[in-house]
């Protein structure tokens, strides 16, 4: 008797098992966006995949695991950011404008993640999950940090311009952009202006002399 087909089928149990997750992780993320963060409940997930609260639990038996698999996600991603944002073979000036870019990609990508990180939470139950954030964005600041002090040791920065203020002011761009975001709720324009911003920015921190 053959068993590829047995051997077939069970990979696509596996594979559907997966896809499953990931749809539950990307519409509880969507959720988010839409209703707040503090607001989802397993029933809108469930009703917006077309299926029934058990089928969810099949997968994430507690609503909290739910939140705990898509801040793993999330985090991994802010983390990627940090890390390949840098390299050695670019500029300082250019690691930091792919350091700004890669956030900005991440918020269209996932419009709920400024929300999750600073929504008000009564209950308590997105404490670990902004927490961690926390901890992820230290360490993206520290690389934009990083990036400064380059820039300072090329002779590229200009003099009056504090290592910190510096990353203030390039995260206040994509605070600023962000709480656009959260009053327009359309995530469609913010990589765009954002790479616009941020240009004009860069070349104010130069040091004196080196704009042509």
């Amino acid at each position: 008797m053959d068993s590829k087909p047995c051997d077939q089928a069970n990979m696509k149990a596996r594979r559907s098992s997966g896809d499953r997750k990931a749809e539950i992780l990307a519409v509880t993320l969507d959720l988010a966006f839409e209703v707040g963060p503090g607001h989802v409940t397993t029933g809108m997930i469930a009703g917006r995949l077309g299926l029934t609260q058990p089928a969810i639990y099949k997968h994430f038996p507690r609503k909290e695991d739910i939140w705990r698999a898509a801040t793993d996600t999330l985090c991994a991603r802010i983390s990627e950011n940090a890390r390949l944002g840098v390299s050695p073979c670019m500029a300082p000036s250019e690691n930091l404008r792919n350091l700004v870019l890669r956030h900005l990609h991440l918020i269209a990508e996932f419009p709920a993640l400024p929300e999750i990180m600073v929504t008000r939470d009564p209950t308590g139950g997105l404490a670990e999950t902004r927490q961690r954030f926390q901890t992820e964005m230290a360490g993206y600041r520290a690389a934009l940090a990083g990036c400064f002090n380059d820039l300072r040791a090329h002779g590229d920065l200009r003099t009056d311009l504090g290592i910190e203020d510096g990353v203030t002011l390039l995260l206040g761009i994509v605070q600023s952009l962000v709480l656009r975001l959260i009053v327009t709720r359309n995530p469609a324009p913010l990589v765009q202006e954002g790479e616009r911003l941020l240009d004009l920015q860069l070349r104010l921190f130069e040091r004196e002399g080196n704009t042509p």
